[in-house]
């Protein structure tokens, strides 16, 4: 009897803000949910030989040095994943007029204790706005339009283990816009993202590069932007206009006597997409322009095209990416940064993945397949990210990835499949997936340079 009283004291607390904002005040309905989607996983999983640094270091302040690259051995090993899984609140209240007021506060929720995962609050698509016949208008956090494109294509894979935001986007780091100038004005220490993928560097350095991230060469285009502003157009005749603005919160001026420089990092992200014959063609174009990103003055700047098409007896999808970084050197002082390390000379502090001074180029594709085959559908993909070329620091930077599997679809909610899946990164790459098992050293789930990854795994998706 106490058991059946607790139990529904704890389901009317619960209950009662969904009650509240639902009756609200004024005539408008209103109504909230908890929605989620979790994507548990059991498979093997296989690293394959790597190293433990790339062919060289690069821009230790003088020249380049060879690095001291240790052979790692290749292991496999069994784990459980759910990467991606989520869940979260949100609501509606119609505001009369044809506005509606809205929110949305997504979380994720690993299924089991990983230091790789974000699990606090609001750390996935999290936003409030309002929409109306001129569209939607929200701020907060969201994924770009650049990176919302990939629903029109990415169709050929098993659970969350395909090309996107491993391959495709390039996922690297997530999350405010990067400041290369925050780090002038201060020692980096050891909560600094590492630069390049290489280890913190030494109080007093100013070279940081936060724009460089752990898991690859250059900042990601496909980015959950914080502190932005969005506009989504209403669809006319199956035509939709995104734009999205990140706000420069993490500007920064230089201090101390002659200072002669100011970062603005912000970034605009923008795209146009059509979808007709009753969704079976559907097509897209991006642009995204990442200013201060990864040097002081420039502006990184990418264009891709997403699509697909379901001809009934197999849906086809495709993307291609076309990233520039923008190389410049950083004129450092005393003045301009505080004490510059021992081996740094004014002038040469240039980002991470710059061997020199000019544009870092890489191109990125990827195409997918589904054969439906009776309740679920045969799944295929093949995905390759070209070396970078131009002012790169080193060569070797691409790499390839397939999958094939089978999902069988048991309701509308949930599903279970099986997939092979592997990404062959060449010598200097480290390309994976989100949330993977910790390497052969268990000290983190990027790979070493070089390392291949494999996955075989079955996997449920339920949403609710």
């Amino acid at each position: 009897m106490q058991k059946k009283l607790l139990t529904a004291a704890v389901a009317s607390v619960l209950a009662a803000p969904c009650i509240a904002f639902a009756q609200g005040s004024g005539p408008s309905a209103a109504s909230v949910e908890v929605y989620g989607t979790i994507y548990p996983s059991f498979g093997h999983v296989k690293y394959g030989d790597g190293f433990t640094a790339r062919d060289i270091q690069v821009n230790t302040g003088l020249a380049s040095t060879p690095a001291q690259a240790v052979p790692v051995p290749s292991m496999s090993k069994f784990d459980v994943q759910a990467p991606s899984s989520n869940f979260g609140v949100r609501g509606r209240e119609s505001l009369g007029g044809g506005l509606t007021a809205w929110f949305q506060i997504e979380q994720n929720a690993p299924l089991e204790r990983e230091s790789t995962q974000a699990v606090t609050v609001a750390s996935r698509n999290s936003a409030g706005g309002v929409q109306g016949g001129f569209g939607n208008v929200f701020v907060g956090q969201w994924t770009t339009p650049w990176a919302d494109l990939d629903s029109l294509w990415a169709i050929g894979q098993v659970s969350v283990f395909g090309p996107v935001t491993s391959l495709i986007g390039r996922r690297e780091t997530t999350g405010t816009a990067a400041n290369p100038a925050a780090v002038r004005n201060q020692a980096c220490t050891s909560t600094q993202i590492p630069p390049g993928g290489f280890a913190t560097p030494a109080a007093g350095t100013l070279q940081c590069d936060a724009a460089a991230g752990t898991g690859g060469v250059g900042h990601p285009f496909w980015r959950r932007a914080s502190d932005m502003i969005r506009y989504t157009s209403p669809t006319f005749s199956g035509l939709t206009i995104d734009a999205m603005y990140q706000v420069p919160e993490l500007k920064t001026v230089g201090i101390g006597s002659g200072v002669n420089y100011t970062a603005e990092p912000s970034m605009m992200s923008g795209s146009v997409k059509w979808s007709g014959m009753g969704g079976r063609a559907r097509i897209g174009a991006a642009i995204d322009r990442h200013k201060d990103f990864t040097s002081i003055g420039k502006t990184d700047t990418g264009y891709a095209i997403k699509g697909g098409f379901n001809f009934g007896v197999v849906d086809i999808g495709a993307a291609y990416e076309n990233l520039d970084y923008k190389c410049a050197k950083f004129n450092s002082t005393a003045a301009q940064g505080g004490p510059i390390a021992a081996n740094a000379t004014a002038g040469l502090d240039l980002p991470n993945l710059c061997g020199t001074e000019g544009d870092v180029k890489n191109k990125i594709w990827s195409v997918a397949a589904s054969v439906p085959v009776g309740l679920g559908a045969i799944k295929a993909f093949y995905a390759k990210a070209s070396d970078m070329t131009g002012a790169i620091a080193f060569s070797s930077t691409g790499a390839k990835q397939f999958g094939l599997g089978y999902d069988h679809r048991f309701s509308k909610r949930t599903s279970i499949g099986v997939e092979y899946t592997k990404i062959d990164n060449n010598r200097n790459a480290q390309l994976t997936w989100t949330g993977m098992a910790p390497t052969q050293t268990g000290a983190s789930n990027t790979p070493f340079f070089g390392s291949s990854v494999t996955w075989v795994f079955v996997g449920m998706v339920h949403r609710f």
